[in-house]
């Protein structure tokens, strides 16, 4: 019996970011194709990792964010010593993430030069910044035989689980769909004003398009405060959907609006037409990788900071790029070609 070559990733704990790595599993796969990829995640990234179809495996991390537990470490990295991988990719800089491969014995460890990671990994990369600023171009290069090719991050979309989420949320394709993205886990600074969310729903409301709004349960406050201002008139779906399913729901919108956030990459990775807005990140590091993607950024002097609050307390590198920019930037709501954006200081 022939046993399969086994590759374990150490995955991040972004949504973003996961998706970002599909780039690395995507280059792994080109050059060697018979090799299994088992990823180490947080139980959440199951959902989209199991649209990635270069994923043999996932393996649910039972560690909280930044929980050091030793021993839980070392009881998983015994029950991991079993399968026989022969290496582990490690995406986390932390000296933690390196731990588990390195308890299981798996032979050659690679990742970045880190967090006190010398030993626990052997096959250390020196990271250059200038040559792949894009972080998913930084996970990409940590694979063999990579060449210079970029990859762009897909997931696959069911067929049948769209239909049963649209029927479970009362949910149809009448009419056009324009999907909103407001909330941001980082932080308020990657968060475009409600006020100007609301104002392109209602554009797209006036010329019977149905809006969408997605999130996660700690966006409730947002969405229900963009809802309010439509006077209740699109579907808010924050907390009600899985991963998965938010894959499937976005599939059938017309246009996507979202902040940088872990939802906007995973509209890029299914490829329809997204406009993204840019606060206090920056597009030149995490871009969503789609040709259907504009990015939208005031070029202040203050920006990007990677703050999660503003710290000079305005947010005027969102609350300045107002609701005209981002419909000029989307497809026309009467006719589906998108309008010539007009504001000088802002760069697609």
């Amino acid at each position: 019996m022939t046993i399969m070559r086994r590759c374990l990733i150490v995955g991040p704990s972004w949504v973003g970011d996961m998706i970002m790595a599909q780039c690395l599993f995507q280059a792994i796969k080109a050059h060697e194709p018979d090799l299994a990829i088992d990823v180490l995640a947080p139980a959440w990234s199951a959902g989209i990792l199991g649209r990635m179809p270069e994923i043999d495996g996932v393996i649910p991390s039972p560690f909280a964010h930044g929980e050091f537990d030793l021993a839980g470490r070392r009881r998983l990295a015994h029950e991991l010593r079993a399968t026989g991988y022969e290496q582990a990719i490690v995406l986390p800089n932390s000296w933690k993430s390196a731990l588990v491969p390195f308890l299981a014995n798996i032979p050659r460890r690679t990742g970045y030069v880190g967090e006190f990671r010398y030993g626990l990994l052997n096959d250390l990369r020196k990271l250059e910044k200038s040559v792949l600023p894009r972080l998913a171009d930084r996970y990409r290069a940590l694979a063999d035989g990579v060449d210079r090719q970029s990859t762009q991050p897909r997931l696959m979309v069911d067929a049948d689980a769209q239909q049963a989420s649209l029927d479970r949320l009362g949910l149809n394709l009448d009419r056009p769909v324009l999907a909103l993205c407001p909330g941001a886990e980082f932080g308020a600074s990657k968060r475009w004003p409600a006020a100007h969310y609301a104002q392109v729903a209602q554009h797209y409301l006036r010329h019977d398009w149905d809006v969408w709004l997605f999130g996660s349960t700690r966006d409730q406050e947002v969405t229900a405060t963009i809802n309010t201002r439509l006077d209740n008139r699109a579907r808010d779906l924050a907390g009600r959907t899985t991963l998965e399913e938010v894959v499937d729901l976005l599939a059938c919108a017309s246009a996507v609006v979202s902040n940088d956030s872990g939802l906007m990459h995973l509209a890029a990775a299914i490829n329809v037409p997204l406009v993204a807005v840019y606060g206090s990140s920056d597009p030149d590091y995490t871009p969503p990788l789609s040709t259907k993607a504009r990015v939208l950024r005031l070029e202040l002097a203050c920006s990007p900071c990677f703050k999660r609050e503003c710290p000079l307390h305005h947010l005027d590198c969102l609350n300045q790029l107002g609701p005209e920019t981002v419909l000029a930037a989307l497809p026309c709501a009467s006719s589906g070609q998108p309008g010539a954006i007009s504001v000088a200081a802002v760069k697609s």
